[in-house]
């Protein structure tokens, strides 16, 4: 008996084919990983041993999983018809489809990883939800031909290897019974079973080195994880203590002295918030710059004079050099921005459901007779904006492709017409058109004598980065062309707005919603949070404020230049009232939470767990991690994101 006929596997070859197909795959994706990564692994035998060993099981659950419709075809299909063109038109069929997903599927890990240095997550689940976006991203980023002749050369390859090692010769002739079969298949469905139910994702987190973690877990099986755990309850998952205590900690934690309380349930954060001055109401643009890390600048270092007029605007405007995002997607420094409150496990609560009528920045706008408005140069269909900012009261201006708002949402809406449009890629107009909408709105409303305020969210700085041309020196599709791109544009708009009646009394907010890249060794990389910010025209003195700051800050301490009495609720602190040791930032990344303080940093996780580490200010890469947690320490950041969970969660944000 030659090779050829002892592994012939009969009825169920191309099944375990597909089986071993898909993990031979996942396993050379390991290597590839590895050998991208190896620098920032923390490596022995030991871990070597323990990274495959974990990867070979969750490679191989993904694999039964993948193949679960095939083998119930091959269990169901009738004895009478095996070998039956339906027969093999079916089976050729499902399995094109199951290898085009799986290689598509291996392929697309890469730009993943690369990224975001982990497997497929809840961003990957997000973006297969927003169908439109992604595909023309990909047509625009990637070289299409190339990619799917390289899926189709390796499905053919499967193909003619099983054809000439014989692996399913047998498939089209064993004419297996229903017995026969179900004995064979039952493994596959009892294994699917117990990783259904026994084996999660977060089992592969032994390490405190991401990498080590990411590289022990398969894409496939990290991106079902994610799909089916996209909201995390902070009661279930997360360290807790008394709720009562807790928002006893948080209310003396965010009170500040020109603040009383007004409320008098014990989950009520509502204080009135007093200034001696008279109010001030100007304009407020507040400009969220897509993917705007702090180290773009030359005032954070940077060399490349990529940012010219922000670099110049510096010197003009009130900017702070310790500034933390509360996150790394777009949502998340949005919610940040118009909540102000800590950035709570699971989806951002823009991507939420029930998010309307909550008290957000508009709450306090409309009591001041303001129009807000929500301007976006693409479909704020994607990741729920236009729902959540309409939910708020906000009215949208975006590029509408025919995607409704919510029928109970009571805001105007309008589109971007082409007319206003020089150009448009995958993530929406140019940051210019942008700008140009925004200051047809702005003229509109000074004739009306109409107070506005504008959350203007760009998209430029985002790949493709390709925008108009002949506007700056660099040749478009790279990170810093865009980066510069973006400051062109700004530039021009400030320039434009110089020129209007309604400048002198208008206040720029310029603000990142989050960096370029969160990737790193740590769940939470510090430096990777570290976003610039600019409050200009505000009527202040120009100044740099080098305390440790959040992104949930940045409302109330422009709400405090400007003196208003308002009420409050939220978890953001005025930063020039704050006290000489309440420097703060909270810190997320969908799983784990963390507070920052001037030289420790605390962490909590979703298998409930607290860890605080000390770290050294010019080097926040590198983390010290105590033995013990300090008690105040860990009762001060469970009482921030387990009130804030606690409040979404039963309807106590809500207006």
């Amino acid at each position: 008996m030659n090779l050829k006929s002892k592994i012939n596997l009969g009825r169920f070859g191309f099944l375990f084919s597909y089986i071993i197909f898909f993990c031979i795959c996942s396993l050379l994706i390991r290597f590839s990983f590895i050998i991208l990564s190896f620098d920032k692994l923390e490596f022995n035998v030991f871990h070597f041993i323990r990274i495959f060993a974990l990867g070979y099981i969750f490679d191989l659950g993904a694999a039964i999983f993948m193949s679960l419709i095939y083998a119930i075809y091959l269990l169901l299909f009738p004895k009478f018809l095996i070998g039956h063109v339906v027969d093999k038109f079916i089976s050729y069929f499902l399995l094109f489809i199951l290898l085009f997903i799986a290689v598509f599927g291996f392929l697309a890990e890469f730009p993943f990883w690369a990224e975001f240095n982990t497997r497929f997550n809840f961003i990957a689940v997000d973006y297969l939800i927003y169908t439109f976006e992604v595909v023309e991203n990909i047509k625009q980023s990637y070289p299409l031909p190339l990619i799917f002749g390289t899926v189709f050369s390796i499905i053919l390859s499967f193909f003619y290897i099983t054809y000439k090692l014989k692996l399913a010769s047998g498939t089209f002739q064993s004419k297996v019974n229903f017995l026969n079969r179900l004995k064979v298949l039952s493994p596959v469905f009892i294994v699917a079973v117990l990783y259904l139910y026994f084996v999660e994702n977060k089992q592969a987190d032994w390490s405190q080195n991401i990498y080590n973690n990411e590289l022990s877990k398969n894409g496939v099986y990290s991106f079902f994880a994610a799909f089916r755990s996209n909201e995390l309850d902070y009661e279930t998952f997360y360290d807790t203590i008394q709720v009562k205590q807790a928002f006893e900690e948080i209310k003396q934690e965010i009170k500040q002295d020109n603040q009383t309380y007004s409320g008098t349930e014990f989950w009520d954060l509502r204080r009135d918030v007093k200034h001696d001055s008279a109010e001030i109401h100007p304009n407020i643009v507040l400009i969220c710059l897509e993917s705007f890390s702090a180290d773009f600048l030359g005032s954070f270092g940077n060399s490349k004079n990529i940012t010219p007029y922000l670099d110049k605007l510096t010197e003009e405007s009130i900017t702070f050099s310790k500034l933390y995002a509360t996150g790394t997607r777009t949502v998340r420094g949005m919610e940040a921005l118009t909540l102000c409150v800590p950035p709570t496990p699971g989806n951002s609560i823009v991507r939420r459901p029930d998010n309307q009528n909550i008290f957000s920045i508009n709450t306090v706008l409309q009591k001041k007779n303001y129009a807000a408005y929500f301007v976006y140069g693409g479909d704020g269909y994607f990741d729920n904006m236009n729902n959540f900012f309409g939910g708020q009261g906000f009215n949208i201006i975006d590029r509408n492709r025919g995607n409704p708002l919510t029928d109970n949402i009571k805001t105007s809406r309008q589109n971007i017409s082409d007319e206003e449009v020089q150009f448009e890629n995958a993530w929406g107009v140019s940051d210019e058109d942008i700008y140009k909408r925004l200051t047809k709105e702005q003229d509109k409303n000074y004739t009306k004598k109409q107070a506005g305020f504008y959350f203007v969210m760009t998209t430029s700085n985002h790949k493709p980065y390709t925008f108009p041309k002949d506007k700056i020196d660099l040749p478009q599709g790279s990170r810093e062309a865009a980066v510069k791109y973006t400051d062109y544009a700004i530039s021009k708009y400030l320039e434009e707005a110089k020129t209007k009646a309604w400048f002198k009394n208008t206040v720029f907010l310029i603000v990142a919603d989050h960096c370029a890249s969160s990737a790193g060794k740590w769940d939470i990389n510090i430096s990777k949070y570290l976003i610039p910010a600019w409050i200009y025209n505000s009527g202040k003195p120009p100044e740099k404020i080098t305390r440790l700051v959040s992104q949930i800050d940045l409302i109330p301490t422009l709400f405090g230049i400007l003196n208003w009495n308002y009420q409050s609720e939220f978890y953001g602190k005025d930063i020039y009232k704050m006290k000489e040791d309440e420097d703060r930032a909270l810190l997320g990344n969908y799983r784990t939470l963390g507070f920052m303080r001037k030289s420790n940093f605390i962490i909590l996780n979703d298998r409930k767990k607290c860890y605080e580490w000390n770290f050294k200010e010019n080097n926040p890469e590198y983390l010290e991690e105590l033995p013990t947690v300090n008690a105040l320490d860990r009762n001060k950041i469970i009482s921030y994101y387990q009130t804030a969970s606690y409040r979404y969660k039963y309807g106590k944000m809500k207006q």
